[in-house]
């Protein structure tokens, strides 16, 4: 991998970027790991700050292109390594779905789930961007019934997201891990990557602590 090419990932253990450390599993490709240490606020100093404003992971640099956003990432990666399958091309009648669920979760779907757990009253439909939290679990629930994947047969960047995100929703109970939704996180599981990702979070989370 030349200069130009050197994908570089900021990530820290057990958090949003953990989606991230999947799909980089699931794609099978090179990367150079930058841990952030979020307990000892590193994300808050400058060095990491030139790199995410916000203060947050996952983030990825490659060559000169610096990327932010979960969904920004996943469609970002899974379109530069299309050997891997994992984005339907532009022309595909699936590229506008596999999209569409790549972006309803950052837009919809998180806010709504967020909302609930913290027991906020979200504002009339028309300013709120999910519009209200049941329709949004039924929208997902509709869409996971007709499996076994997001976009039926074909297995994308999207369900690496949703796999990851259902997962540790549905253990702290903010969604009912009940069907489809359970099928759904068993299959993603049961994936090579997750075992593959689950053992860096665990092997950075045990040198942390050393």
């Amino acid at each position: 991998m030349t200069s130009q090419d050197r994908l570089v990932f900021f990530h820290s253990p057990n958090t949003r970027s953990t989606g991230t450390l999947a799909l980089l599993e699931e794609l099978g490709v090179p990367y150079d790991l930058q841990v952030i240490d979020m307990k000892g606020g590193e994300q808050r100093r400058p060095e990491y700050l030139a790199v995410n404003p916000m203060g947050k992971v996952p983030a990825v640099r490659h060559g000169d292109a610096l990327v932010t956003e979960q969904g920004a990432i996943f469609i970002y990666l899974a379109d530069l390594y299309p050997a891997a399958g994992l984005a339907p091309p532009i022309g595909d009648p699936l590229r506008g779905p596999y999209l569409r669920w790549l972006v309803f979760y950052g837009s919809a779907f998180e806010p709504a789930v967020v909302d609930r757990a913290l027991k906020r009253e979200p504002g009339p439909p028309a300013t709120v961007p999910y519009g209200d939290y049941d329709t949004t679990i039924a929208t997902l629930r509709g869409q996971l019934a007709q499996g076994p994947w997001l976009l039926g047969e074909r297995f994308t960047a999207a369900d690496v997201l949703w796999g990851t995100a259902l997962t540790w929703i549905t253990a702290f109970g903010l969604v009912p891990a009940d069907e489809p939704i359970k099928g759904y996180v068993e299959r993603w599981n049961a994936r090579p990557s997750v075992a593959r990702a689950r053992a860096i979070d665990e092997k950075l989370v045990a040198s942390r602590a050393q």
